[in-house]
């Protein structure tokens, strides 16, 4: 993989990305800690179920619409785009048919209900949420989507023939496209890491994103910890009127903690975010840390109970699909 080339910024070093004024990512030392003193919650080895409706083949100007596919993998569909996010229909989230990170439940929809795709938002290149069996399946299908991806992660498509070059919008934070004559998207910042290999970490950024358009504003946070980045997103994205907000793979939080999002700290997200509606993601698919299948929406539950005011934080079954009010 070609290294990125770019301007020095408060992210990025001219070599590496990293997580400006934040905790550093813990190393293999802790890795081996982890491991060495796991205690893992349950999962079921499997649970079948069958797929959810088949999403409407587009909605009209002001509607917004939601249906949770399955982790990270969300489509969106609003002023006539359908959107889908860090799409993963494959078993493993890995780079080998038969080790890594298995899936505990298929897809909530399959991929031959997809409508057809105008845009792909990528969040950042790991395996559980950047597929490249999944981008062959859009290939093959011969939609035509654009893609919006964190700086680095073009030749990630290009390299592999996913995508033609002119079909990308490689962006750094806060950069805006118009994908639309109504719809605009920009990236923005998250705290995380990057890498699918031994020799590439941090080589590429990670994101999330706003979408703005008359249906309103949708944040995908991406795959993130907490941090004061949400105040800044909900400074310039007030309101949003969906927030998609990853609330698994956080235990243990003394380890996972830098990374991923905890079900109390996802509420603090929606509230920095002034979300009208929040929906769940990351979560109940794959077990990537040492929460149970479904510890993260008990947990979720319990602190939105806790609190007296009311917040509107959906947990979706898989394949489940809801207009957002």
């Amino acid at each position: 993989m070609k290294k990125y080339q770019g301007p020095v910024s408060d992210h990025f070093n001219g070599e590496f990305f990293f997580n400006p004024n934040h905790a550093q990512l813990r190393g293999a030392g802790s890795l081996y800690e982890w491991l060495k003193s796991r205690q893992p919650g349950p999962w079921r080895k499997w649970t079948d179920a069958a797929p959810g409706p088949t999403p409407p083949e587009r909605v009209t100007q002001g509607v917004l619409r939601v249906t949770f596919v399955g982790h990270s993998t969300v489509l969106i569909q609003m002023d006539g785009l359908n959107i889908l996010t860090d799409p993963i229909w494959s078993m493993r989230a890995s780079p080998l048919w038969f080790a890594g990170p298995k899936r505990h439940r298929p897809p909530g929809i399959r991929f031959d209900q997809l409508p057809t795709i105008d845009l792909v938002l990528q969040s950042h290149d790991h395996y559980d949420h950047f597929d490249v069996s999944t981008y062959r399946k859009i290939t093959r299908a011969k939609w035509n989507p654009r893609y919006m991806v964190p700086l680095g992660v073009a030749q990630r498509l290009t390299s592999k023939r996913l995508a033609r070059a002119e079909q990308i919008s490689e962006l750094d934070w806060w950069d805006s496209v118009q994908v639309s004559s109504h719809v605009r998207v920009t990236a923005i910042p998250a705290l995380h890491f990057s890498g699918r290999g031994l020799r590439d970490r941090n080589r590429t950024l990670w994101s999330g994103y706003a979408i703005e358009g008359p249906s309103g504003r949708v944040v995908f946070a991406g795959d993130t910890a907490y941090g004061t980045h949400f105040r800044q997103i909900g400074e310039r994205f007030p309101q949003p009127r969906l927030a998609l907000i990853p609330i698994g793979a956080y235990r243990p939080q003394w380890f996972m903690g830098p990374v991923h999002i905890s079900p109390q700290d996802a509420v603090k997200v929606h509230e920095d975010l002034g979300a009208s509606t929040s929906v769940a993601i990351h979560f109940g698919t794959f077990r990537l840390a040492d929460d149970g299948e479904h510890e993260p929406p008990h947990e979720l539950k319990k602190e939105l109970d806790a609190r007296k005011e009311a917040h509107r934080f959906w947990t979706l079954d898989t394949g489940e699909g809801r207009d957002i009010p």
